[in-house]
């Protein structure tokens, strides 16, 4: 790890996704993780529910993009994650509701697992097609962050963790988010979906950021 350069402050910025976010998953594996490694930045995530409105059980991304062309889609975000460096399969064609992962997730952040848990719930959607509302798959994604399935699989329905949810969903409307993925620094500025590192970068140092040496 390079170093900050002496009596620089981090800078913590939020950071708004869902699982299910093509262009977070992108910016996720991209743009951020660089960010975090050649400035002095921190990562608040905040798990934002992207389709509060999809049902148990999820629904085909066709009916919720009804009149559009669902394979021209997926053939430009896979096209736009290669300008980014990132190789994304053909997305999933059902979508999920991801409100008990989220919550699942919330779990994994009070048990010090909650970048662990986000990166292999990310791995189970995008890279292996699982779906992030099943049992089997909230199960497998907290034994890959080291976390007790059946606590997980609990916490997925507790009302204590579907309420922070529902807590960050009001928190970000607050902020005037509105899409995903959204980084909010320090002092406001937001920089509002998957955008060139520079972008962030010049972000980061108005907001105080400095790089680290090395």
């Amino acid at each position: 790890m390079t170093e900050l350069a002496k009596g620089a402050a981090m800078v913590t910025l939020k950071l708004y996704t869902d699982f299910i976010c093509p262009f977070c998953y992108i910016a996720e594996s991209s743009t951020l993780p660089r960010l975090e490694k050649e400035y002095g930045v921190v990562v608040e995530w905040r798990g934002f529910e992207l389709h509060p409105d999809t049902p148990v059980g999820g629904m085909p991304l066709s009916v919720l993009f009804a009149g559009r062309d669902v394979g021209q889609m997926h053939a430009y975000v896979m096209q736009f994650a290669k300008t980014f460096g990132v190789e994304l399969p053909r997305p999933p064609a059902h979508l999920p509701n991801t409100r008990a992962a989220l919550a699942a997730a919330e779990f994994a952040r009070d048990h010090g697992k909650l970048d662990a848990f986000r990166r292999a719930a990310q791995r189970a959607y995008w890279l292996d097609g699982k779906d992030l509302e099943s049992a089997e798959t909230l199960r497998a994604v907290a034994k890959a962050a080291g976390l007790d399935p059946a606590a997980v699989l609990n916490a997925s329905k507790d009302l204590t963790w579907l309420r922070r949810v529902d807590a960050i969903r009001a928190e970000s409307g607050a902020q005037g988010v509105t899409g995903i993925p959204t980084m909010i620094f320090p002092g406001g500025e937001a920089v509002v979906g998957c955008q060139p590192y520079e972008a962030l970068a010049a972000a980061a140092r108005r907001a105080g950021a400095r790089p680290r040496k090395g």
